[in-house]
């Protein structure tokens, strides 16, 4: 059976370390209201939420309360901090996705205000929606029919009436498999779930996102592996996974995003895909990411070296709680508002543009795997591999290679500080990773006739 999104083996967009930098994109975006993001200006994205309320009729005035209360405190201190620009993002809690209606009012009510603060005080802005994929609540998922892809749909088709100027999600196609893959530190069916499933379910998905906004003219922006590779992450900073099993998934992941900007988005990807980076360098759109200033939703080991290439620059997502201060979304929007400020201050001259992005960098990688995989060296060399193979399965399964290759480089040559048990795990995934069969037809034989056959449906698929 031929892979989804298969494309002849293709140069990268950016390749230069020179030329990777923070705000700037080999191919800019253009949305909202006078926004241009990744021409030469760090943006920041601010993300919040409610908190703890039960989302129902008889709550709602209070949940739009909420929702007017924490961009109108966005809004002003963007204005007070004078931020050159400002990415909203609104990620839809599930209800609001099953009731598309619902999802809908909460966005026209957040671009209303931000509309009413560019013609008003000449704020540059954008709206991004991001409905949460709700078809993995059914398990296993069906992920081409049924009422949760159809509140999806949906809310794709109302977006750009609701305000939206940029359509994203965090899709999860292949998570019911990688879920348990994870915890047992199963590389062979991460891949299967990455490679195989992932990819088509991206294939599938986005060129419904992207056929939406195309007839409604808004920006199709892209994907996060946040179901996989991200829990992979959170799972190791807890010790329940290995931190080298975790980055070997971050870059094995890296494929399965990329199919979304195979089919047509065009950035900015989301901020908690922690593998924007290898998109960038790949398909050179710019990318918002996460770090330090995510500390409120997750904490990482990450935190400053995920800023070293972003065009946007998130916070994840706050709770919308007092703080000593103020309300927390407004705190977490004037902490991205100083790290932009500074980072597009050093931009003025190539050479401290770099030095900034060589301190982030340097300031993480050498103590966590997961941070040297995101050092843009390392990740223009890993993204090259990746590109030289022509199928997303035959990619994640490059990426895997290539990954435990470079970790392994990198501990050998003392550049990578990992404690023994970190290190004898290289040997084990590596032992793993050899195994995988250069054919996806193989892998997915084994696959349905083993345990994980009951976790999918392959009809969802297309298989």
């Amino acid at each position: 059976m031929t892979s989804p999104a298969g494309a002849p083996a293709a140069t990268l967009a950016i390749t230069s370390l020179d030329d990777f930098i923070f705000g700037r994109a080999p191919h800019p975006v253009r949305c909202g209201r006078g926004m241009e993001i990744g021409a030469g200006t760090v943006i920041p994205e601010i993300n919040f939420t409610l908190p703890p309320i039960a989302i129902a009729e008889d709550t709602w005035p209070e949940i739009r309360r909420q929702y007017a209360e924490m961009i109108e405190g966005v809004c002003r201190r963007a204005m007070e901090l004078e931020v050159p620009a400002l990415l909203v993002e609104f990620e839809t809690l599930p209800p609001m996705t099953e009731n598309p209606a619902w999802g809908a009012e909460i966005c026209k009510l957040l671009s209303n205000t931000l509309g009413t603060y560019h013609a008003k005080h000449g704020l540059r802005n954008a709206l991004r929606l991001t409905p949460n994929d709700t078809r993995e609540f059914q398990r296993p998922p069906l992920l081409r029919r049924g009422k949760y892809w159809e509140g999806m749909l949906e809310l794709f088709a109302r977006a750009a009436e609701a305000g939206a100027d940029l359509l994203a999600i965090e899709s999860t196609g292949g998570k019911e498999v990688s879920d348990e893959a994870l915890t047992s530190a199963d590389l062979r069916a991460v891949v299967f779930a990455l490679g195989v499933l992932g990819a088509r379910d991206m294939a599938f998905l986005w060129k419904q996102i992207v056929a939406a906004c195309r007839a409604s003219g808004i920006g199709p922006s892209g994907d996060t592996a946040c179901g996989f590779a991200n829990t992979a992450m959170v799972l190791a900073g807890q010790k329940f996974i290995p931190k080298v099993f975790a980055a070997v998934v971050r870059v094995a992941a890296v494929p399965r995003s990329l199919v979304a900007y195979e089919v047509g988005a065009v950035g900015p990807s989301k901020d908690c895909a922690y593998e924007g980076p290898y998109i960038k360098a790949i398909a050179g759109v710019p990318i918002s990411m996460e770090g330090r200033t995510a500390a409120c939703a997750h904490l990482s080991s990450v935190g400053n070296i995920s800023q070293a290439v972003c065009d946007c620059w998130s916070n994840e997502s706050v709770q919308n709680v007092r703080l000593l201060s103020t309300n927390a979304p407004t705190v977490s929007l004037e902490q991205l508002a100083y790290d932009c400020r500074l980072m597009n201050t050093a931009a003025r001259s190539a050479e401290d543009a770099r030095r900034l992005r060589d301190w982030l960098t340097e300031s993480d990688a050498p103590r966590d795997p997961h941070a040297w995989v995101l050092r843009p060296d390392v990740v223009l060399r890993l993204a090259a591999e990746i590109m030289e193979e022509e199928t997303p399965y035959r990619r994640t399964r490059r990426a895997a290679l290539a990954a435990l290759e470079e970790l392994a480089r990198a501990h050998g040559a003392g550049e990578l500080r990992l404690p023994p048990q970190e290190a004898r795990w290289l040997d084990t995934l590596r032992r793993q990773a050899d195994t995988l069969p250069e054919d996806e037809s193989a892998l997915l034989a084994e696959m349905l006739d083993s345990p994980a056959a009951s976790k999918f449906l392959p009809a969802e698929y297309g298989l």
